[in-house]
């Protein structure tokens, strides 16, 4: 018979916590906090207290928990997402919010050779604290076109430098701290949140807050026209469609001389127009 593994009481505390805190919130979510300095994560601690609970410990402790608790929908998906140096979080915001909050909480950080950019790195046209030197060709080097201005190293052209998703060398990393550009952002970065059985992804999350409303406001107009234009009554096309009604209702009147309390002027001196010309046709 095989003997059973032995498992220190500390890691038994550390699993029973997480289960206990899984049961408790009902959003649990996978962050990754590679490259993540220690004081940047007391600072969004103190940040998210009251709000966030977040928890470190070996994958493997993370990946018992979930097996433990694999009759709660969606925690075996979430296993799945564990990946680099992963923390949990527990919260009882919507997982949208959770997102914005996290987002907010980060911070702009230095470049370092072998980081992967998370968005296309622009180097901006313009002056530099460089004096004339030997910068101008590392600049060059880079595909980077720089000349001289009142003394100073100008680049004169924006320059992708490195785009989204690419290694960054240390060439590169050297030149964007020396011109104080900050490209990386440090923080915690949502892998994956559980929410009653639906898995949300972070692309799910990151969520354009204006082109969102945006889009809305352009649905609601389209809707609204095509109601109008179909004739189909509701409390926000009602007044429209009246209006519409009416004027069409008035013009129809017009075209086919009916009398109305609205046209009778208009008819009148319609009909003393026709007089008048018929009268000087024949002379009368």
């Amino acid at each position: 018979m095989k003997p059973k593994a032995f498992v220190s009481k500390s890691k038994k505390n550390v699993v029973k916590e997480l289960q206990d805190l899984a049961k408790q919130y009902p959003i649990v979510g996978i962050v990754d906090m590679e490259n993540l300095p220690a004081r940047q994560l007391q600072r969004m601690r103190s940040s998210l207290k009251g709000k966030v609970v977040i928890r470190m410990t070996k994958g493997r402790l993370m990946r018992v928990t979930f097996d433990s608790l694999k009759d709660t929908p969606g925690m075996e998906d979430l296993k799945e997402k564990i990946r680099g140096m992963p923390a949990l979080i527990f919260t009882k915001e919507n997982p949208f919010k959770l997102y914005k909050m996290l987002q907010k909480s980060k911070s702009p950080a230095p470049a370092k050779a072998g980081q992967t950019a998370p968005k296309d790195i622009i180097v901006p046209a313009g002056k530099t604290p460089f004096a004339p030197g030997p910068v101008i060709g590392e600049l060059g080097q880079l595909g980077i076109k720089a000349g001289i201005e009142d003394g100073k190293v100008a680049i004169k052209e924006d320059k992708l430098l490195v785009k989204e998703g690419d290694t960054i060398s240390a060439k590169q990393a050297e030149i964007l701290t020396r011109l104080s550009i900050e490209p990386m952002e440090v923080g915690l970065n949502i892998i994956s949140v559980l929410e009653a059985g639906t898995l949300f992804e972070r692309k799910t999350l990151d969520i354009d807050e204006d082109e969102y409303v945006n889009n809305l406001k352009s649905l609601h107009s389209e809707a609204f026209n095509l109601a109008v234009k179909i004739g189909y009554a509701s409390k926000d096309t009602i007044k429209t469609l009246l209006s519409k009604a009416s004027k069409d209702a008035s013009a129809l009147a017009d075209s086919q001389d009916i009398i109305t309390d609205e046209n009778i002027k208009r008819l009148v001196g319609k009909a003393n127009a026709q007089a008048t010309g018929l009268k000087n046709k024949v002379n009368v």
